[in-house]
């Protein structure tokens, strides 16, 4: 057999479960490429406020200013849609098309009661005050941070909710079918392992 037979039988093989990389491969490592690339944004913005805070002389108490109990409720909600979203996962993989369908709709509105509660938080804070640029209980970077941050992070959920509204349409028309759940899914546990940073960070230190 001749080195070129060789070469074309790898670059080519008879059998298409024989070759290394499939586009359900391919899927998955585009979405961990990029989500690798995102988690050193939310790196780079964590060390950016954690270095303002260390140097400000005025910075307030996050707990003070912030309150808990609200943000508390919506880690909690992203938690659960994470569990959601394990479940839908599980439903796809035994052809269960009603639950992925109902799990897929719930991780969904767990995504969209947390941006409902974000923007709550957000005009209760704007009220009392605390903007992009102002900060009547400090350093105006601490707002400037704060809305940064959690407004990326949101940008993010959003996105996610979308994602997984295409995920259940597609997925229940036929045309997505595991793997593509799982990517999906990929995606909705990296925004909810941010912000467990983004609020440990945010508001409990």
């Amino acid at each position: 057999m001749s080195v070129a037979t060789t070469m074309e039988q790898h670059l080519h093989p008879a059998d298409p479960a024989e070759s290394p990389l499939t586009p359900e491969s391919w899927g998955k490592l585009g979405m961990w490429i990029f989500l690798a690339a995102d988690a050193m944004s939310f790196g780079g913005l964590l060390a950016g406020y954690g270095a303002l805070r260390y140097y400000s002389h005025n910075w307030p108490h996050p707990m003070a200013v912030l309150g808990i109990s609200l943000t508390a409720f919506m880690t909690f909600l992203l938690i659960v849609s994470s569990f959601t979203m394990v479940k839908a996962l599980s439903a796809m993989r035994r052809n269960e098309s009603g639950r992925t369908t109902m799990y897929l709709a719930l991780t969904a509105l767990g995504g969209a009661c947390f941006l409902s509660l974000q923007a709550y938080e957000w005009s209760h804070l704007m009220h009392e005050g605390l903007t992009l640029t102002g900060n009547p209980f400090g350093s105006p970077l601490f707002g400037t941070t704060f809305f940064i941050l959690t407004g990326f992070h949101g940008m993010h959920v959003t996105a996610g909710v979308i994602y997984l509204l295409v995920t259940l349409f597609m997925a229940r028309s036929g045309k997505w079918g595991f793997n593509e759940v799982e990517v999906t899914g990929l995606y909705w546990h990296f925004v909810d392992l941010i912000w467990i940073l983004v609020f440990t960070f945010v508001y409990l230190l």
